[in-house]
């Protein structure tokens, strides 16, 4: 079992894949930027690029999704090449996979983004979640994708595009298939229902949750880990985070915040992709306040801003209190790419600040602008409870902020900040300070 194992791992890291995509007339820089990218989740994982071939066209081949002359071009570029894969950046049918992988005169496995995408969430996924949710998606997207050319592709085994969310090989037959749908469906179900059971005692003890969202390897986790020692897995690939995690943050004033380190973003990402992983990601339509982390260093930081706030938008989670949190300034030395970082804040109405999570710079200015983020909405409340009510001073001074307690004749006089949440559940203690 263990030699097993070991051949599937070392045939995972040796194995080579040719990047095919298609782009417009003008859109050769897109589409070179989008392959870039492709190219490192395949590094991501655990392939080795050994080509790459594009072609400008109007539309998607009904039948290779590229040209018939460009088909013969890239089983050329497979054979000379050693190549074993090869992944197209936009979305394939069952017949198109099927198509390409007859024209090709070597043995050549065919995915897609979408494919690549769901193998290194299947390698990353660690919670009963995350789990679910990536073999739902795979079964639902790559079975079908899987399945034919006279070999034996109808489980998910241990191939770049072919791995499964915990188990080596998942054996499911066309019969089968629906039923197993069926039954993640509805463990996915309960499951997201103990979520929002978390997140309805989360909203009644009125802390102010704050998502952590960005691009992918913007430095979300190493930010988490730097402000609350979560000691969360952090590297230096694309989607080193898949379940999110909550951890509680004392800001310099006292004040405790929820934040939470969510999935990153990315270009391109496919519509069901994002409805099989919305419980996860809603996470940021659920807070109250956003930490959006950029790369301050990559040259695409514009596009990935913009990808990160059409994505919050489709999420529900547009229009919230935005802190855009630049990542990475170390490394940048340009006054001029720092001012445009500064105008996308502006025009975005949000508040920024530049850091360096990993060195440590700018974390306590970080902490203060989101003191003040979390605090807006917060009022002075006075409030007379009743002599016996102690559990409601207790709930006072762990969600109140500058409580002040005064022991009366007439019952307990108390001051302290309070949000709208808390202003509206202690409306009828509510007294003027001259009581």
């Amino acid at each position: 079992m263990e030699e097993k194992t070991q051949e599937m791992l070392e045939d995972r890291a040796a194995r080579k894949a040719v990047l095919v995509s298609i782009y417009p007339q003008g859109g050769e820089g897109e589409c070179l930027a989008s392959l870039a990218e492709l190219a490192r989740l395949l590094d991501t994982a655990g392939g080795q690029m050994a080509g790459m071939l594009t072609q400008m066209r109007p539309a998607v081949d009904s039948r290779f999704g590229i040209g018939s002359g460009k088909i013969r071009e890239l089983s050329d570029i497979c054979k000379n090449t050693g190549a074993q894969l090869v992944v197209f950046d936009f979305e394939l049918t069952p017949s198109q996979i099927r198509a390409i992988e007859d024209e090709m005169e070597t043995e050549v496995s065919v995915i897609d983004r979408s494919i690549l995408i769901l193998d290194i969430f299947a390698s990353r996924a660690s919670s009963a979640e995350g789990r679910l949710q990536v073999e739902l998606a795979q079964l639902k997207y790559t079975a079908p994708r899987l399945m034919g050319k006279g070999k034996d592709l109808s489980r998910l085994g241990g191939g770049i595009g072919t791995r499964g969310p915990g188990e080596s090989k998942l054996e499911i037959d066309r019969r089968r298939l629906k039923t197993r749908i069926l039954h993640l469906e509805e463990e996915l179900r309960r499951v997201e229902k103990n979520r929002g059971i978390i997140r309805s005692a989360r909203e009644r003890t009125g802390i102010c949750k704050c998502a952590i969202v960005g691009y992918t390897n913007a430095g979300k986790s190493t930010l988490m880990n730097a402000l609350t020692g979560a000691g969360i897995f952090a590297e230096d690939k694309l989607f080193a985070t898949l379940d999110p995690t909550t951890r509680q943050f004392v800001l310099p004033g006292g004040t405790k915040i929820l934040l939470t380190d969510t999935v990153g973003f990315i270009r391109n990402l496919p519509h069901h992709l994002i409805q099989a992983f919305k419980s996860t990601l809603e996470e940021a339509a659920w807070a109250d306040l956003l930490l959006v982390v950029c790369d301050a260093s990559d040259e695409d930081f514009a596009k990935q801003l913009a990808v990160t706030g059409n994505l919050l938008e489709e999420l529900g989670a547009a229009g919230k209190p935005t802190l855009f949190v630049f990542n990475k300034c170390d490394r940048i030395h340009d006054d001029g790419r720092m001012a445009e970082m500064r105008q996308i804040a502006k025009d975005s109405g949000g508040e920024f600040v530049f850091v360096s999570a990993q060195a440590g710079v700018g974390l306590d200015t970080l902490s203060q602008k989101i003191e003040q983020l979390a605090g807006r909405g917060k009022k002075e409340m006075c409030l007379l409870l009743p002599a016996g009510a102690g559990d409601k001073l207790g709930e006072l001074y762990d969600v109140g902020e500058n409580v002040q307690v005064e022991y009366r004749e007439n019952g307990i006089f108390v001051t302290l900040l309070g949000d709208k949440r808390l202003q509206g559940r202690f409306a009828k203690y509510r007294v003027d300070t001259e009581v």
